[in-house]
């Protein structure tokens, strides 16, 4: 089956976009929350409440998970093609309204990757004044309130909003930048892609990202951080084959719809 059904497959009840980088920052333009679902956080999917709003609630979500592509494609015989986290930022800081002093804030996880990844930015051309970085807090599990953010974005303004901490909480984050600023930019969550450029992390080459092999140099470079974690990202494969299209519900999750005669997701 080729790709037919117009620009997005719908994957555990997910609204993946299967453009190309260039159309999906076209697209940004107007706005919106961007998610780049990892198989790591798309395996809890039908546990994590929180998580799977996000990514119901986002207006583009794009296929950075070579492990769930592959699969699915196996799964129906389908032929759809992924578009990395990694390919997307690349894209998104060749446009000149991303490039321009004052009109993107960077949400960063600390301080040490941010001074690299600003470091990095600098010899790109991109100036990122000091009042445009917000240092994130720990976020927990429960539910994101962050009214200093709010209040920084608020006051500049920007165009767009990229958020890099983890997979799992960026989304969260971004879900509530969404819901409670008064004007809607264009919040890029995409987490490690610009670690992967900056040196932050191990340096992923264009090729490599395009032949799947991203997980490879992670897990190479940091065995004890992230073999453990792609190990995890096992549990995905049980949920695609049980579920294809549709939403992961888990038991109790259908016995609290029954009972409350909702329809359920």
């Amino acid at each position: 089956m080729p790709p037919s059904k117009g620009d997005h497959r719908t994957i555990l009840g997910i609204r993946f976009f299967l453009g190309t980088a260039a159309e999906a920052v076209e697209r940004m333009r107007q706005g919106g929350l961007l998610v780049v679902p990892a198989a790591p956080a798309l395996k809890d999917l039908a546990t994590n409440a929180s998580y799977r709003e996000a990514l119901l609630n986002a207006d583009l979500a794009i296929t950075d998970s070579a492990y769930m592509v592959m699969v699915w494609n196996l799964l129906q015989r389908d032929s759809i093609q992924r578009l990395s986290g990694l390919e997307y930022l690349r894209e998104l800081l060749h446009q000149p309204e991303v490039r321009q002093p004052g009109n993107c804030v960077w949400i960063k996880a600390g301080p040490a990757s941010s001074k690299r990844n600003l470091s990095w930015l600098e010899t790109q051309g991109i100036d990122v004044p000091d009042e445009c970085v917000y240092m994130a807090p720990i976020y927990g599990r429960e539910e994101i309130v962050d009214a200093d953010l709010v209040a920084l974005i608020e006051r500049i303004r920007p165009q767009h909003v990229i958020v890099t901490v983890g997979g799992g909480t960026q989304e969260r984050l971004g879900l509530y930048l969404k819901r409670n600023l008064s004007y809607l930019p264009a919040i890029h969550c995409i987490g490690a892609a610009i670690a992967f450029l900056s040196g932050d992390q191990v340096r992923i080459p264009a090729w490599a990202d395009r032949l799947y092999l991203g997980w490879l140099y992670r897990s190479i470079s940091e065995p004890k951080r992230f073999v453990p974690r792609y190990w995890e990202a096992r549990k995905l494969l049980p949920l695609l084959i049980r579920y294809r299209d549709q939403l992961p519900i888990t038991p109790l999750q259908v016995s609290t719809t029954s009972s409350s005669g909702g329809s359920g997701y």
